[in-house]
């Protein structure tokens, strides 16, 4: 490797992970929003977290690494530019197609990873995710109701355990209060044993056995009632919502090809995508970056990026086109990602080259 290439590289490589670093900076606030509302509402335990963070985020990746590596080339690029080296290197004969060397040095290692997470990594993040949640709503220990600790309730009561079972199936010796909305009435129950039962996918219930209630105003008053029970029901916080083990976001990539599905065809199609669309905005920086010297150094980044969320808006309708029998399975993405590859490699190879001069009478 010549000292250009690697300077030209070790430059591209730095920009690329700086802007990687923003853009996933930028990126944990709304996944991580939605994570703690779930945790917030008790949908979600609370010891998942750093788990479903870390999951999205590789789900996500085939959307952040093309536009990292897009804006980072840009910049690199761009700063080239500013501080006169691309001219110094036009007058010693290097043109914008000798660059195209550094360029796929970082370009294809990257696409490389953006095919790897959209085809198989996407997926298997978004089913361990799921099997992840489904096993929290299963369990008394993910639910959050763990020995010697005080849980809360949905209806705003407390419930409390002396112990639980190594499976997080059964608990023994419960303490429950809680009150009645709209009565102004509290109870408060006791029972020897317990386990949790489901209605339906997410609505959870604890079931105690053999146990006492005592049930009294909130505010003062003798109107007090005394209970002995053999099972009684309690609610709890529903569980976060879980999709079908069919579902075609949760296949992995091979079973998609044989499936006839129209959102199988769709799914198939938007993992195919995101590679082609990454190569094809990579390319299109050296041209896009080109600059006068008089010139703005973020002059053209805006429209670079405004291209990269059309392309990426295009890929998200016709996904909904597909799987909504719009389009044809067999006609899927191409019509967006080939004339996009098309498109950059023509910009590619034109970039640099002087116009015809005009013709005067």
């Amino acid at each position: 490797m010549s000292k250009l290439d690697r300077y030209l590289l070790r430059d591209f490589v730095q920009s690329f992970l700086a802007t990687l670093i923003v853009l996933l900076v930028v990126s944990v606030g709304g996944v991580l929003v939605d994570i703690l509302g779930n945790i917030a509402d008790g949908r979600l335990p609370a010891r998942l977290l750093f788990s479903q963070l870390g999951l999205q985020f590789i789900v996500y990746m085939p959307l952040i690494l093309p536009l990292a590596l897009m804006l980072g080339l840009l910049l690199a690029t761009a700063r080239l530019y500013r501080d006169s080296e691309m001219a110094v290197l036009t007058a010693i004969g290097v043109g914008p197609r000798r660059l195209l060397r550094p360029v796929l040095m970082i370009v294809l290692p990257v696409v490389g990873l953006i095919g790897l997470c959209s085809l198989w990594l996407g997926p298997w993040a978004d089913r361990t995710g799921e099997k992840m949640i489904e096993d929290a709503n299963r369990s008394l220990v993910m639910a959050g109701l763990e020995a010697g600790k005080f849980t809360s309730l949905p209806n705003g009561g407390v419930v409390y355990l002396s112990s639980v079972s190594p499976d997080g199936t059964r608990l023994g010796r419960i303490f429950l209060q809680r009150e009645r909305e709209g009565e102004g009435r509290i109870e408060v129950m006791s029972a020897e044993r317990g386990r949790m039962f489901f209605e339906g996918d997410r609505q959870r219930y604890l079931e105690l056995e053999d146990g006492h209630q005592i049930e009294g105003p909130l505010e003062a008053g003798l109107d007090y009632k005394l209970m002995t029970f053999a099972r009684n029901d309690v609610a709890l916080p529903d569980g976060a919502v879980t999709r079908d083990q069919n579902d075609p976001e949760l296949l992995p990539t091979g079973q998609l090809f044989g499936d006839a599905r129209p959102e199988a065809q769709a799914q198939l199609h938007s993992r195919i995508t995101p590679p082609l669309i990454a190569l094809a905005f990579a390319l299109m920086t050296l041209p896009l970056a080109r600059s006068s010297p008089r010139q703005q150094r973020y002059g053209r980044m805006m429209l670079a990026f405004l291209a990269y969320l059309v392309g990426m808006n295009l890929m998200f309708i016709g996904t909904g086109w597909i799987a909504d029998g719009k389009v044809p399975g067999s006609l899927g993405l191409w019509w967006l990602s080939l004339p996009l590859l098309g498109l950059a490699l023509w910009m590619y190879f034109r970039d640099g080259k002087l116009s015809r001069p005009r013709r005067t009478a």
